[in-house]
């Protein structure tokens, strides 16, 4: 049995390392804090360096505001901060550090120097303290900003420091900090080193994708959709991927409130939602989205990371994201275009970037955009720095040309634009009403894909995907307006189901009905089947009933009807024409003419394309019509 104590006051020292706890987990804990303290300094430029995954050193050089002399001592008191004055400076919180408790905790398990200098100062500062201990403070020559050594992280909590993970891993969580730091902050020019060599920097012009290009490569900042739009409760900013762009994890999702990375399910499930249908189970889409809020809207203050957020109106503002992005990926034409390999595709790029095939350009501001998206897929630096001179002896002109054009043209509003997009939409793609009556039906492959001649373009249709996606539809539609109906089975099917499966079928026997089974209790857990939903033709609605129950195990038992009905509406697809099942022309005629009435006719139901493109050039170059 424990002795019981009496209660007595902790020590300083006992009490800076528990606190230090709640800041300091790793090396990029301290990363985090020392970064944005820089940014809240004012910075346009930060390096970060580590050794050992930061476990052994880490450098924070900044050329912010610095710290004023007579100040330092302060700034590594606890509950010392420049960023609030009062209790009711929380409500409207716009830095990223406000604590007080970042240098006082690291101070405390590490060994820390600090060079710092302000701009009007003749003279900066070099500080060490060690455990939270003082150990020298004198006056010495260093360039404006502020540089923080922060060397043996935990030497002074060694059941701390055995906790962390290999210096790899340690170094990974780092990167991903200062990646997330550098995405919020295109405005700031960063730089990520590790034992010497160069992880990663950033030009700190401003531009977004110029820092998506640098972190994620050429092939993922080719396939962005920008979002740029105004609620009743956010304005956000940023850019989702296509659905091309994907992975089996949310490692791609990244979401920032009022300018700080957040970790937030609400926003993650909003913009998968959005995606529904676009991609297929168990993927997760690129997202990297600024969201700002007035103040009253969010609280920031919820836990000592400040990563986790809440929101006032929480199921408004999950609705509305999830229909911004759902709008941006329905009115855009979404056919993957077949890849050549990657030596060739890497020439088509060379030859576009020459020059050889011309712009498009229908103003000027286009203009622009088209020379800067140029640079990004290019990661030759010569052809690269040819592109950026040509494009610095117009931009002065460009730029008051482009203003011009702004202040002439007068803004649509929000529901024009979508009328502007839908028309737009209509009109160009494959699918439209006019397209249609260009294609050139060639003929059918493996009775399972249809070949389409259309715009200098060849188009392979999967005549299951596609079908399953027009029963998906419809059956959604009939749902929404109410007019499901039943083809009745006689005799009854008797159906046996577990325990689970059983409570689950009764809990949601309201949904069933809607789509238009019909069945009722046959004494024990057995149950009799007497109707299945009409257009369930030619499969077999015993095992189609089990596998409905079975998906629902999967929405948990709190879902809502929508959910639920959208589920069950999925199952229909089990009717759709297989692969190998023959179509005569008529049949793919109709099937077409069925996918061009649908908003999102790219993606069948679980999200696998409907239909492939491969242009005239790419055959060409396969059969070396073109060198």
């Amino acid at each position: 049995m424990v002795e019981t104590k009496s209660i007595e006051l902790l020590n300083r020292e006992t009490i800076d390392k528990i606190a230090a706890g709640e800041v300091v987990e790793r090396p990029a804990s301290v990363v985090k804090e020392l970064v944005e303290n820089s940014i809240d300094a004012h910075a346009s430029a930060i390096t970060v360096e580590m050794k050992d995954g930061g476990i052994t050193l880490l450098r924070v050089t900044d050329n912010g505001d610095g710290i004023r002399h007579d100040e330092i001592q302060k700034a590594f008191l606890r509950h010392s901060t420049s960023k609030i004055r009062s209790v009711e400076d929380l409500d409207d919180i716009r830095s990223l550090g406000f604590r007080g408790e970042a240098l006082s905790s690291i101070s405390a398990v590490s060994r820390v120097e600090l060079l710092t200098k302000k701009k009007d100062e003749l003279t900066g500062s070099s500080y060490r303290i060690e455990g939270g201990e003082e150990k020298e403070f004198s006056e010495m020559g260093t360039p404006d900003g502020t540089t923080f050594f922060v060397r043996q992280l935990f030497y002074n909590t060694p059941a701390r420091k055995k906790f962390l993970k290999s210096p790899m891993t340690e170094g990974n969580y780092v990167s991903e900090v200062v990646e997330k730091l550098a995405i919020s902050h295109p405005e700031v020019a960063f730089r990520l080193i590790s034992n010497g060599s160069e992880k990663f920097a950033t030009a700190g012009n401003g531009n977004l994708k110029d820092v998506i290009y640098q972190i994620y490569g050429r092939d993922i900042t080719k396939e962005l959709i920008e979002i740029s739009d105004e609620t009743a409760h956010f304005h956000v900013h940023g850019y989702i991927g296509s659905p091309l762009i994907n992975r089996g994890n949310r490692g791609y999702e990244s979401f920032f409130v009022n300018g700080r990375y957040v970790k937030s399910q609400t926003l993650m499930r909003s913009v998968e939602a959005g995606y529904e249908g676009f991609l297929m189970q168990h993927q997760y889409p690129f997202a990297i989205l600024n969201l700002d809020f007035s103040s009253h809207e969010v609280d920031v203050n919820v836990h000592p990371t400040k990563q986790e957020v809440r929101f006032q109106n929480n199921d408004v503002i999950a609705c509305d994201l999830k229909e911004l992005v759902a709008f941006k990926l329905k009115y855009r034409e979404d056919i993957s275009t077949v890849p050549l390999t990657e030596d060739e595709s890497s020439e088509k790029e060379d030859v576009a970037i020459k020059g050889a095939e011309p712009f498009e350009v229908n103003h000027l501001a286009d203009f622009k955009a088209q020379i800067e998206e140029n640079i990004l897929k290019d990661q030759e630096e010569d052809k690269a720095i040819e592109i950026t001179k040509a494009y610095q002896s117009i931009s002065l002109d460009l730029e008051d040309n482009i203003k011009a054009e702004k202040t002439e043209m007068k803004q649509p509003t929000y529901e024009e634009t979508i009328r502007t997009e839908k028309t737009k939409f209509v009109q160009q793609t494959f699918l439209s009403e006019e397209s249609v009556k260009q294609h050139r039906i060639i003929g059918q492959v493996f009775d399972t894909f249809w070949m389409v001649e259309f715009d200098d373009c060849l188009y392979i249709i999967d005549q299951h995907a596609a079908h399953e996606k027009v029963l998906f539809e419809r059956t959604m539609a009939k749902l929404k307006d109410k007019v499901m109906t039943s083809q009745q089975i006689s005799p009854p099917i008797i159906v046996s189901l577990s325990d689970m499966d059983y409570t689950l079928l009764f809990e949601n026997e309201e949904s069933f009905k809607k789509v238009g089974y019909e069945f009722s209790s046959f004494g024990g857990k057995e149950v009799a089947l007497t109707a299945i939903p009409d257009n369930l033709y030619g499969i077999d609605a015993k095992e189609l009933f089990l596998n409905t129950i079975a998906s629902l195990s999967d929405l948990g038992r709190s879902s809502s009807s929508d959910l639920i009905l959208e589920k069950v509406a999925s199952m229909s697809c089990k009717a759709a024409v297989k692969g190998h099942d023959h179509l005569s022309r008529p049949e793919i005629e109709t099937l077409i003419t069925d996918l061009l009435s649908l908003e999102n006719p790219y993606h069948c139901p679980h999200g696998r394309p409907t239909i492939v493109r491969m242009t005239h050039y790419e055959l060409d170059k396969k059969f070396k019509r073109i060198l």
